[in-house]
């Protein structure tokens, strides 16, 4: 009876070292699942997302997760340590730049594509051509009626993307203070802002009297894109592929993916497969300019 009790001691001894030695082995094992969080720009977020469909379909054990909100909310969001990657349409900021490094963080700026914004106008609208000062002008408040360039004796509708919108910093820069840095032009007060690219579509689409401005991808072909000349008596020139690239056209611009220092692992893959031919076939069916 003794030898009967030692023994079924001996088991459960044995029986429970075992059990404690694979619950230890089950957690100290790595997941099988990447994930990459991306965030930012309205502009690039159907880029990104296309990318990251493609790309997870290739890898099963990575996740991709792509959301918008703005330039601005993507970078804040690289500089609280919340994403991996920060869609940017504008370039990073000094300020952000300084904030970023007292916190710990060294923000590393990649191209990942070329953007064209089109000034766009409702189809009924008999307006197909602007030099840089007009539109600078209709923006600032300085033309306030269509017949002020051509055009019909109406109202011009003035509409903007809301300002932690990298386009619309892009397009306060490079259009209504014509690229001068000293120059301190603003939106005209009764611009109408809009918090995102199809509501900017929407309502040149509906409203004959509305300008608007938008990254080329989103543009469809029932709103008017406008030629624009760089100074009056210039070539006016019509958004494309082929004229950003020969600088023809004057409202073109990079967009950006930012990291935290030289990306690693997963990241560094993925930033390498955008930049590859497959990646940037994506983005010219989307109507953007690849960047190789």
């Amino acid at each position: 009876m003794k030898r009967v009790l030692t023994f079924l001691l001996l088991a459960s001894f044995l029986i429970i070292s075992c059990g404690s030695s694979f619950t230890n082995n089950a957690s100290d094992s790595p997941t099988s699942t990447a994930y990459i969080e991306n965030k930012g720009s309205d502009t690039i977020v159907n880029l990104a997302l296309a990318w990251a469909e493609r790309y997870q379909a290739q890898h099963a054990d990575v996740r991709i997760s792509v959301t918008g909100g703005g330039s601005g909310t993507g970078i804040a969001a690289l500089l609280n340590g919340t994403v991996d990657l920060a869609n940017a349409s504008r370039q990073i900021k000094a300020e952000e730049v300084e904030t970023a490094r007292s916190q710990g963080i060294e923000p590393l700026e990649h191209i990942i594509a070329r953007d064209a914004i089109a000034v766009i106008v409702n189809s009924e609208n008999p307006v197909s051509e602007l030099t840089l000062h007009q539109i600078a002008d209709i923006y600032s408040g300085k033309i306030t009626n269509w017949s002020g360039v051509g055009g019909e004796d109406k109202p011009i509708v003035k509409l903007s993307r809301e300002t932690n919108s990298g386009t619309h910093v892009y397009f306060l820069e490079t259009v209504l203070r014509l690229g001068k840095s000293d120059d301190k032009t603003l939106f005209s007060m009764d611009t109408l802002l809009l918090p995102s690219s199809e509501g900017i579509i929407s309502e040149v689409r509906h409203n004959p009297n509305a300008i608007g401005y938008d990254g080329l991808g989103y543009v469809p072909h029932d709103v008017k894109t406008i030629a624009i000349a760089k100074e009056a008596g210039g070539e006016y020139v019509l958004p494309s592929i082929e004229t950003v690239n020969d600088k023809s056209y004057p409202i073109a611009r990079d967009l950006y993916m930012y990291t935290n220092g030289e990306p690693t692992g997963i990241v560094k893959e993925y930033l390498d497969w955008i930049l590859s031919a497959e990646a940037q076939e994506i983005v010219a069916e989307l109507g953007f300019v690849p960047v190789k």
